[in-house]
């Protein structure tokens, strides 16, 4: 720690901003210093006495920290001239270079966004690439960016293998240690990984973040796979200094909370101190590397300026707080090494600082120069890519036959040459035949293996293709869509089970803020692709409550780029998964497939016995075109009932008492497909009918239905009569209580017959 500004502040820094102030302390500093030197040190000799760190090896990390700074520098005096948009920085944090040196380009990293010194770091590991230009086209929201492609200020490179991403509260540990639990069970199905096998995971946070749900999530997952003596390579590097935005972590917080907790391996590191804090990194990422277990790597550091360009500390730190932050600037101290070490002169410390701050800031004026994004097409093109032809020709593509005749059993066992059955075991059969398609597939959640899940849908899969492919997890969404995205990420196709729709409310942000983002944030560079199937909607007669008769549907269809489809009979089911899985696979989209529960064993549709709503499994060339939908009595006009779920076989039955009592022919439509609405089939058949009623067993506010009713108006067909069934904006109830809240057979009666 080094004094640098006196209190109170000199008459030179007075009206100055802290960026200039810290700026000019290390100017300061530099030329005052008068500290022992010894002789230089040889290239490959500590750089001091005891230090795991050489010369040349500091000299590099001194030069990442202050690319580091004069990025943030930049980014502070080019943002009130609005050619950068983005002032939360690095500056204390520099030690994190530390780390991308000791860590190799293919060890995946998953980033806080203070990890400027890492970035300039890492890049050092790849010729030819300019760490300085790339940031700053980032800072500018260039669309040349090429982490984002002007969306967004991220960390990220694909050659460099770190994921680009937003994440603020660490809600991307899950997904880092679900890569890290990935990276060692690849090679167990043999999945070829598209890093090393003995690759890690790099996982950085602050010390405020690691008190947060997800994060605690995190950890708990990793040290639940060590303690079952499972390997989970991640590092999790708390870079602790100290606060969060303006709330103080209480010292020693971190320590206490982390540094004797079973299966998660605790070392610590001074990131204030390249030639102290090296060898603590070096020790801290090799120990993951050989031990394959989860570790926990304490980073000391700082937070010098401000949470960001809009943070006035002063009004809120006092001055005797804010001089002490500024002594602990660890570029000061990389500055003493280098003096006392004999590797640089002041003048050359100098000289070094000012060459790259012109770069830093020759790069920015270069980067605003250069095009932004100006076209919607251009900013979601790489939101949610579809490509119809290649997603059919896969959707369609039949798995092998000997392997579906060893998933099956044998021959005469293979589903098309079985009896029409229901929902729950056409869903069963198919998922049978996109793991006997895709080797690489992935099936995992709660109760999902031995047991079958709760309504035996995945029954015999484990069976089938073992324990490595079927697996149960612990009872924690966050967990299983952290999972999911971490399979994902090194290639596998995950087919994750939430076991209630109401659950996936407690993990919403894997999937809104990490999965769909990343393809986004990424312009496609990284995709997340999976299918996630949750057990969904109501009339569960005599059980549930709100947790199990959730139709919330609303909280999914607000999330950007995903695909949702919602089967309401057994061979739609079976399609409809061959083509999530196909869109998975061709254009790495995230797909939600919602299960109506209460259809699941539903064999007959109007009266006991008949078996009408048992049907044939398609043969394994057939799939269903994304956003088809399934229509009944197609030459009906008096009256269209657009519906889906558990709609379909209640406007079914509805449609018969409709037309015994007015005499009218009911067309009834099976969306099908929930996000994106097909506004397009909803205006054709809205047009060709006299009227229309929207059957939607979600809530009356923000449903399904809402989309509906609003494509029709923009259709310019809302002229004609039209009624909507929807449930009421309440939480279901326990037992019978539960049909008073959401649509009968006879509210649907009721309100056609309203209609004129």
């Amino acid at each position: 720690m080094f004094a640098v500004v006196p209190d109170p502040i000199p008459a030179r820094m007075k009206g100055l901003n802290r960026a200039e102030i810290c700026d000019a302390n290390f100017q300061q500093f530099v030329r005052d210093f008068d500290g022992p030197r010894t002789a230089a040190p040889a290239a490959h000799a500590p750089i001091l006495e005891g230090s795991a760190l050489d010369a040349h090896g500091f000299r590099e990390l001194f030069e990442s920290q202050l690319i580091s700074r004069h990025l943030d520098l930049m980014a502070r005096v080019l943002r009130v001239q609005n050619k950068v948009f983005y002032t939360i920085g690095s500056s204390g944090h520099e030690g994190n270079a530390m780390v991308a040196r000791a860590t190799r380009h293919t060890d995946p990293a998953f980033l806080h966004y203070r990890s400027g010194g890492f970035m300039a770091e890492r890049f050092r590991k790849l010729p030819g690439m300019d760490p300085v230009m790339d940031s700053a086209l980032s800072f500018a929201a260039s669309a040349d960016d090429p982490a984002s492609g002007g969306r967004h200020k991220v960390w990220g490179s694909k050659p460099l293998w770190v994921l680009p991403q937003t994440s603020t509260i660490a809600s991307h540990l899950p997904k880092a240690v679900g890569t890290a639990i990935a990276i060692a069970h690849g090679p167990r199905i043999g999945h070829a990984l598209p890093v090393p096998d003995d690759s890690i995971v790099v996982c950085s946070f602050g010390d405020a973040s690691s008190n947060h749900a997800t994060a605690q999530a995190a950890f708990n997952t990793a040290a639940f796979t060590a303690y079952q003596r499972l390997p989970a390579p991640v590092l999790f590097i708390c870079e602790d200094n100290g606060i969060g935005i303006s709330v103080k972590t209480p010292d020693g917080w971190i320590a206490r909370n982390f540094a004797h907790r079973p299966d998660l391996d605790y070392f610590a590191a001074d990131g204030l101190d390249l030639a102290t804090g090296y060898g603590d990194v070096q020790r801290a990422v090799a120990h993951c590397r050989r031990t394959r277990r989860p570790t926990f790597l304490h980073l000391r550091t700082t937070r010098i300026m401000g949470h960001a360009g809009t943070d006035f500390e002063i009004e809120w730190r006092n001055l005797d707080e804010l001089c002490a932050v500024e002594a602990s600037d660890p570029l000061l101290r990389s500055a003493a090494i280098a003096l006392e070490s004999g590797l640089m002169s002041k003048d050359e410390v100098l000289a070094l600082y000012e060459i790259t701050r012109a770069r830093c800031f020759a790069a920015a004026e270069d980067a605003d120069r250069r095009p932004r994004l100006t076209q919607l097409a251009d900013v979601v093109a790489p939101l949610a890519p579809f490509s119809p032809d290649a997603v059919r020709a896969e959707a369609t593509r039949a798995p092998d036959t000997a392997a579906r005749i060893a998933a099956f059993g044998s021959e005469a066992a293979l589903p098309e040459r079985q009896a029409p059955r229901h929902l729950a075991v056409q869903i069963n059969q198919a998922l049978h035949d996109l793991f006997a398609k895709y080797p690489q597939a992935l099936l995992f959640g709660e109760d999902v293996a031995q047991k079958g899940g709760v309504y035996t849908v995945t029954k015999g899969l484990q069976k089938a293709f073992g324990g490595r492919r079927v697996f149960n997890t612990l009872l924690d969404e966050t967990t299983i869509l952290g999972l999911a995205q971490g399979f994902a990420n090194m290639g596998m196709l995950a087919l994750p089970e939430i076991q209630y729709l109401a659950y996936f409310h407690n993990a919403g942000d894997q999937i809104r803020g990490e999965a769909a983002s990343l393809q986004f944030f990424s312009n496609g560079q990284y995709r997340n692709p999976m299918v996630v199937r949750i057990a969904s909607l109501g009339y569960q007669r005599g059980f549930g409550g709100h947790f199990h008769n959730d139709n919330s549907i609303t909280a999914l269809r607000d999330i950007p780029g995903i695909v949702i489809g919602c089967p309401s009979r057994g061979d739609d089911a079976a399609t409809m998964l061959r083509t999530l899985a196909a869109m998975a696979q061709v254009d790495g989209r995230v797909c939600l497939f919602l299960e109506p529960i209460a259809l699941y064993m539903t064999k007959d549709l109007h009266a006991p016995g008949d078996g009408a709503w048992s049907t044939a499994y398609p043969a394994p060339d057939q799939a269903m075109t994304f956003g088809e939908a399934r229509v009944y009595n197609a030459e009906a006009t008096d009256l269209v009932v657009l519906t889906f779920g558990n709609g379909v076989p209640m406007s079914l039955r509805a449609a018969r008492t409709i037309e015994a009592e007015r005499g009218w022919k009911v067309r009834v439509v099976d969306l099908r497909w929930l996000l994106p609405l097909n506004e397009g089939e909803i205006a054709r058949h809205v047009g060709e009918c006299a009227r229309v009623l929207v059957v939607d067993e979600g809530r009356r506010s923000a449903g399904v239905g809402e989309g509906i009713i609003t494509a029709i108006a923009e259709a310019g067909l809302g002229d004609r009569p039209m009624r909507r069934v929807v449930g009421a904006d309440t939480f279901t109830p326990l037992a019978g209580a539960a049909l008073l809240v959401i649509p009968s057979e006879a509210d649907i009666v009721a309100a056609a017959l309203t209609m004129r």
